[in-house]
């Protein structure tokens, strides 16, 4: 029995199996928003918290249509969070048909993980990151030779600084997996990763530059974490190292019908060797049997010792013309 899928379907089936998970995505897609746009409001309540507890209790728009451009926005970005476990099963439904079941078992799990890490990284952003940031930020306000600075941000500024930490914080979570993946598959070795960990500070550096507002305190905010991820993973995969190994090893030692024997060099096979036994050799990785010779070594009924005095013997003058023949040549 195979474990993979043996219908050979041509390209046009594919194609059409691709629209029609796309035209399912766009369709939930399409409903959220819908939802999330009269939700709108008290949706963009929620994100505004933060920046409540840091002291700041006004937005302000500049642009007549801004307000009403934040609300679409906020309604396609929570569609987008809401829906991402949905778009992830139909991307796993037109893949999976083309993979083994090895490869189904070792994916599956990343599958399943991939929106907990996310979620986890964007409530690491709500609840720690983004008043860190905001308290920074906002403590310039005050006194500046003799002017008074206030902060005053747009409705649309704030809303890019929210997604920006929470998707940028939701994707850098995503690194262990996206780490053990790539390890699974042997594109990285576990090696490679201990040998590089100063190009992961400097991946890391850049990765929290990109993802997030341009001041320092939000990039430390997102590269302390980003590389503790990194280390995670590292530890993530040689913890699965070890339980592969630990299974392997109780695996090789479980006792046989027949006892092992001493390993067999690679390519042998079957090797019939004298005794009441069989024995069970490995070569390349296969076990290879040992049997037992079909008949004894020595006749039945006699031991060695009947066996060499069976033999013919030679007189000493017989030995003695061997010897002298020999000398001659």
């Amino acid at each position: 029995m195979r474990d993979i899928d043996e219908t050979k379907a041509p390209l046009l089936e594919h194609l059409i199996e691709l629209r029609r998970r796309l035209l399912w995505s766009v369709a939930v897609l399409a409903a959220l928003f819908s939802v999330c746009l009269y939700f709108a409001r008290p949706i963009f309540a929620v994100l505004v918290q933060p920046l409540l507890r840091a002291g700041q209790g006004r937005l302000i728009y500049t642009d007549i249509f801004e307000a009403f451009f934040v609300e679409v926005k906020v309604a396609l970005f929570a569609a987008l969070m809401v829906g991402f476990p949905f778009f992830a099963i139909q991307i796993w439904k037109f893949v999976a048909p083309g993979l083994y079941a090895r490869e189904k078992k070792a994916l599956l799990p990343f599958l399943v993980l991939t929106p907990v890490f996310f979620l986890a990284g964007a409530s690491f952003a709500y609840f720690v990151a983004m008043p860190w940031a905001l308290h920074f930020l906002l403590s310039y306000q005050g006194e500046v030779g003799g002017v008074h600075q206030e902060a005053l941000p747009g409705v649309g500024n704030y809303l890019t600084f929210c997604t920006r930490f929470l998707f940028g914080f939701g994707v850098a979570f995503l690194t262990p997996i996206l780490l053990m993946i790539l390890e699974r598959t042997g594109i990285i070795t576990l090696q490679q990763l201990r040998k590089h960990r100063r190009y992961a500070v400097v991946a890391s550096a850049a990765a929290a530059a990109v993802l997030t507002p341009p001041d320092a305190v939000s990039m430390m905010l997102l590269l302390v974490p980003l590389y503790s991820l990194y280390e995670l993973a590292i530890l993530a995969i040689r913890l699965t190292h070890w339980r592969a190994a630990r299974s392997a090893a109780a695996v090789g030692s479980a006792p046989d019908e027949e006892s092992e024997g001493p390993e067999a060099p690679p390519g042998g096979g079957g090797l019939a060797v004298p005794g009441p036994f069989n024995r069970i050799a490995r070569a390349g990785g296969q076990k290879v049997t040992i049997r037992s010779a079909k008949r004894a070594f020595f006749p039945t009924g006699s031991g060695p010792a009947n066996f060499f005095s069976a033999l013919p013997k030679r007189s000493p003058q017989t030995l003695a013309e061997g010897n002298t023949g020999r000398s001659t040549l």
